[in-house]
C-alpha cells in the first residue's frame, strides 16, 4: 500500500511539473523541506523506479513462494528392505528355493526378476506375471512387500545370477547369486574303507556305514536297499536296524544285518531322498575259512590267491627266462 501511495504522488507531481512546464520555464530547484513525504524514501528509489514497467515483488510475494515451496512435497521414491543390494542363497539340489526381493513404496513401478548369464539377461517374471517357459520358475507375492521368486526342484543348471529389478528412473537392482550344492553319499564298511565290494563271512553281522556330506540342510530322511526292498522298516527278515545321526553339514547312517546268509547277498544301496544315492555289492562267504575276504580297501592273500599265483609261477619263469 505504501508504494501505491508513493507512486501516486509522484504521478500527481509529475503531471504538475507538465503543467507548469507548458506555461513556462521550469522553476528553480527546491531541496525538499524537513517532513517533506519524500523524506522516507529509501536511497534506491529512484534507480528501482527508473523503469516503471519492472515489477519487484514485495516481501509478500516471496513469503508466500516461499510458503508455496514449504507445502510441496517430492513423490516417495522405491527402496529395498535389506540394507545390502546383494545376497547369497544357498539350496541343496532337488530343494524348493525362494529368493526374496523386499520392496516399499513400489507405488506404480513395476518388479520383475531377470537371470543374468554372462551378458544375456532372460526374463522370468514381470509383475505378478511368469514368463519363463521352464514351469518350475514362479512368481510367489508375499503380502506386503515381498516378490518371491520360487524355483523347484533347483538342479546345477539353476546356480548363478538373478536379479529383482524395480522400473523407477533410474532402475533399481537387487542381486542374488544362488549356489546348488551336490550332496555327496559314500558307503564304507567298519572299517571305514570304501570300495564297490564288500565281503562277509555267512553267519556275521554285516555292517555298512552311509556317510552324507555336503548337505546344507541336515535331514534324517536316509534310505536303505536290498535290490529293490526297502530296509529301514523291514520286518520280515529280522536282525534289520538302522540308525542316523546328523552330523553338521551332512549325516551318517549305520545298517546292521545280523546273522548274515547267501540270501543277503547283493546290492544296497543308501539314498539321500531323490537327490544322490551310492551302491555296494555284499558277498557272504559259505564256509569257517572262506576262498576270498576283503574289508574296506585293503587286500590280503588267502589261500585260493597263494595257490593261483604258485600254479603261474613256473609260466612267469618261463616268461623270464
Amino acid at each position: 500500500m505504501r508504494r501505491r501511495r508513493v507512486t501516486l504522488l509522484l504521478f500527481e507531481v509529475t503531471l504538475v511539473v507538465a503543467l507548469v512546464s507548458a506555461r513556462g520555464p521550469p522553476p528553480p530547484i527546491i531541496r525538499p523541506r524537513d517532513g517533506d513525504p519524500f523524506d522516507s524514501l529509501p536511497k534506491g528509489f529512484w534507480q528501482e523506479f527508473s523503469s516503471p514497467f519492472t515489477d519487484t515483488p514485495d516481501g509478500g510475494d516471496t513469503d508466500d513462494s516461499a510458503e508455496s515451496l514449504e507445502t510441496t512435497t517430492r513423490e516417495p521414491q522405491p527402496f529395498f528392505e535389506e540394507p545390502n543390494t546383494t545376497t547369497n542363497v544357498t539350496t541343496q539340489l532337488g530343494s524348493h528355493v525362494h529368493l526374496h526381493c523386499r520392496v516399499n513404496d513400489l507405488r506404480e513401478k513395476t518388479v520383475s526378476w531377470v537371470r543374468r548369464k554372462e551378458d544375456q539377461l532372460q526374463l522370468i517374471t514381470f509383475g505378478r506375471h511368469t514368463y519363463s517357459s521352464d514351469s518350475r520358475y514362479q512368481l510367489e507375492y508375499q503380502p506386503p512387500n515381498d516378490w518371491q521368486l520360487l524355483i523347484e526342484f533347483a538342479n546345477e543348471r539353476d546356480e548363478g545370477h538373478y536379479e529383482c529389478q524395480v522400473s523407477s528412473h533410474p532402475p533399481l537392482v537387487f542381486l542374488v547369486y544362488l549356489t546348488v550344492v551336490v550332496p555327496r553319499v559314500e558307503i564304507v564298511d567298519e572299517r571305514g574303507g570304501a570300495g564297490a565290494d564288500k565281503f562277509y563271512k555267512a553267519g556275521s553281522t554285516i555292517e555298512l556305514k552311509c556317510v552324507i556330506s555336503k548337505v546344507p540342510q541336515p535331514t534324517t530322511y536316509v534310505t536303505w536297499k536290498h535290490g529293490q526292498r526297502m530296509l529301514n522298516y523291514d520286518t520280515s527278515r529280522g536282525g534289520i536296524s538302522v540308525k542316523t545321526d546328523l552330523k553338521p553339514g551332512g549325516a551318517v547312517s549305520r545298517l546292521y544285518i545280523a546273522n548274515a546268509n547267501r540270501h543277503d547277498s547283493g546290492n544296497y544301496t543308501c539314498s539321500l531322498a531323490d537327490v544322490a544315492a551310492t551302491t555296494v555289492t555284499v558277498h557272504v562267504l559259505n564256509g569257517e575259512n572262506p576262498a576270498a575276504m576283503q574289508h574296506g580297501s585293503s587286500t590280503r592273500w588267502t589261500p585260493l590267491a597263494w595257490t593261483t599265483f604258485l600254479a603261474l609261477l613256473p609260466n612267469l619263469v618261463v616268461i623270464i627266462r
